[in-house]
């Protein structure tokens, strides 16, 4: 059957053409990292960030990062939480790097300016979060990590005359040499205009796709652009039925609701109790065994509360404090009304340990990606320390990309699908905490790509496992140890990814 010809750009129609050694896409902590690790490397550097750089995921997270810097602690010790936390499924090379790595990155980073929280001792006051069996992570501001971190990055990023910051600037589409191999990008301005990117290498730090689920933490952007990207460009996904819901996400009206109560709340002392008072987990047992623990209580018609009324949250959390105070909820006298919501996508774009997709020239690092780390279900505070660890990796290794011709056409930019509510809705009711085959069925209708993509991955895991509860096959299967299932686009899906859901297929893979 031929192959459609893709639809093509003129250049007269470009209001630019820029060049670097490096793109990155996203300006999230895995993203500025990335440029600023690219610059002191030498190489030239070109950010995109579809919003304000303060608008970015990063700046809303409240963890901090973990890392085995304490006295009692060890590499090997955070390996075994993690690969606990993980259920069997996480590629053991990736956790390794991790652990050894994370420490590294966090000196790397108050080398670079950013401080963090210190003890009366004038130790690094270290946190203990959900499946962690020591503290060891790290914060700055108390809740505020994510804000205080990414602020120092990016104005560093600012200031590096080796990198090109273009905000309100969104990716519309990979471009790929002769070879199929990523040669740079087209971009649109908030202006509407057209830029054509030619770098060595493209390393997508987009974030995730949390927001594709009606409640959820993320911000209204997360809805899976890297991965619409990759597809576009014929790279492997992989593992998107592994949604993580986090448990205490604020339960109120208005926009306040899904409002994330950071993990680290607990790990001080905070306890979750139903509507009758009553204690029915242990808070610090990994996400996933709190999630679910909730969502029982929640499907047997009890509400679930938040009892942080032991926890100095105005001093230790105050950016925690003032939303719930902003929301109506004074946590120092009464009870939070919490339920999950979903929170980090585990799947992503399919990478090996520096970051590399299946395509020549493009890599993906962060929450986009998919290096098998957190397996079935994430450690808490794993994330922010994924970003910097593998953004490191991976730009060494993209500037040692070639540089590949760019073509004598430019193809066209893509459309890109936004969920409508009704998809949202579906996703959460068909594809939420608890799964069953019939539900996941209704999903391969739904108008949206990803979603129906989703299903299919969700569809195809015939067991629980982590944070994929299914309620026909509520046991793990032992022969899904360490097998992810990794979405193939088919040869021709360069021009329209959702055309490919169809025509590609999923295999499974030993990691």
């Amino acid at each position: 059957m031929a192959t459609k010809r893709p639809e093509t750009v003129s250049r007269s129609e470009l209001a630019a053409e820029l060049a670097a050694d490096v793109l990155v896409v996203g300006a999230g902590l895995a993203g500025l990292f990335a440029a600023l690790a690219a610059a002191r490397e030498g190489g030239r550097v070109i950010v995109l960030s579809s919003t304000k750089l303060d608008q970015s995921a990063s700046w809303r997270a409240q963890g901090g990062i973990a890392a085995a810097l304490a006295g009692d602690d060890s590499p090997e010790l955070h390996v075994r939480d993690t690969l606990a936390a993980g259920r069997g499924a996480c590629r053991e090379s990736a956790v390794a790097v991790l652990a050894r790595e994370a420490p590294l990155r966090v000196l790397e980073l108050m080398e670079l300016g950013v401080t963090f929280d210190r003890a009366r001792d004038g130790s690094l006051a270290l946190g203990l979060e959900g499946g962690h069996s020591r503290r060891r992570i790290v914060h700055s501001g108390g809740s505020a990590t994510g804000r205080r971190v990414t602020r120092r990055l990016s104005a560093l990023a600012a200031a590096d005359p080796r990198v090109t910051v273009l905000e309100d600037t969104r990716c519309v589409r990979l471009v790929t040499a002769g070879d199929g191999g990523v040669c740079g990008a087209l971009a649109r301005t908030g202006e509407g205009q057209l830029l054509e990117l030619r770098t060595r290498a493209t390393v997508l730090a987009t974030g995730g796709y949390a927001a594709l689920w009606e409640r959820t933490t993320n911000p209204p952007g997360a809805v899976g652009s890297g991965l619409w990207l990759a597809l576009a460009a014929g790279a492997k996904v992989a593992d998107l039925e592994f949604m993580q819901f986090h448990p205490t996400a604020l339960a109120a009206s208005g926009r306040w609701d899904g409002f994330l109560i950071s993990e680290a709340v607990r790990g001080e002392g905070a306890r979750l109790v139903d509507e009758e008072g009553e204690r029915f987990c242990d808070e610090l047992a990994p996400r996933d065994e709190v999630a679910s623990a909730i969502w029982q209580r929640l499907a047997a018609g009890k509400r679930v509360f938040l009892d942080a009324r032991a926890v100095p949250l105005a001093t230790r959390f105050p950016n925690i404090d003032r939303a719930l105070r902003l929301a109506g909820f004074d946590a120092s006298s009464e009870l939070v009304p919490v339920a999950p919501a979903a929170h980090y996508a585990i799947g992503g774009v399919a990478t090996d340990l520096d970051g590399r997709s299946s395509v020549p020239g493009l890599y993906a690092v962060g929450e986009c990606s998919c290096t098998g780390l957190h397996g079935a279900n994430r450690l808490a505070s794993n994330s922010l320390a994924e970003c910097l660890v593998f953004a490191r990796r991976a730009v060494r290794a993209a500037l040692a990309e070639p540089h590949r011709k760019p073509p004598r056409e430019l193809p066209a930019p893509l459309p890109s699908p936004l969920p409508t509510q009704a998809s949202r809705r579906q996703l959460w009711q068909r594809a939420g905490l608890v799964r069953d085959p019939a539900s996941l069925a209704e999903l391969a209708q739904d108008p949206h790509p990803l979603v129906r993509l989703i299903g299919q991955f969700a569809a195809e895991r015939a067991e629980s496992r982590g944070v994929h509860r299914r309620r026909d096959r509520p046991g793990t299967d032992d022969r899904l140890d360490r097998r992810h299932f990794v979405f193939v686009p088919a040869s021709e899906t360069v021009d329209d990814p959702s055309s490919s859901l169809d025509t590609g297929y999923l295999s499974l893979e030993t990691w």
